[in-house]
């Protein structure tokens, strides 16, 4: 079960990260990291991190479609942690 938290931890850092450096390049009209991108990351075990990101930094909290994506994509990781949970039997 560790191994699940660490995992967790570090791609909720990675995805953080991603969030940080998307609403810099925002701020300062530069190439912006794409959706798609944050999303997988989210998906990949980091949307802890996605989420507080989208809380403190106040980024990508507006717009639906994006918001609709995410939580989906929450739905989906958890989904199928709860299925190999299942398999596993942990």
């Amino acid at each position: 079960m560790l191994w699940l938290a660490a995992a967790y931890g570090a791609a909720s850092v990675a995805c953080f990260t991603a969030y940080a450096m998307d609403k810099s390049a925002a701020l300062q009209q530069r190439r912006r990291i794409p959706e798609r991108s944050l999303l997988l990351l989210g998906l990949c075990c980091g949307w802890p991190g996605g989420l507080l990101a989208q809380r403190l930094l106040r980024h990508k909290t507006i717009k639906t479609s994006f918001q609709i994506a995410f939580w989906c994509s929450v739905a989906a990781n958890l989904a199928a942690l709860g299925w190999l949970s299942t398999l596993y039997g942990e």
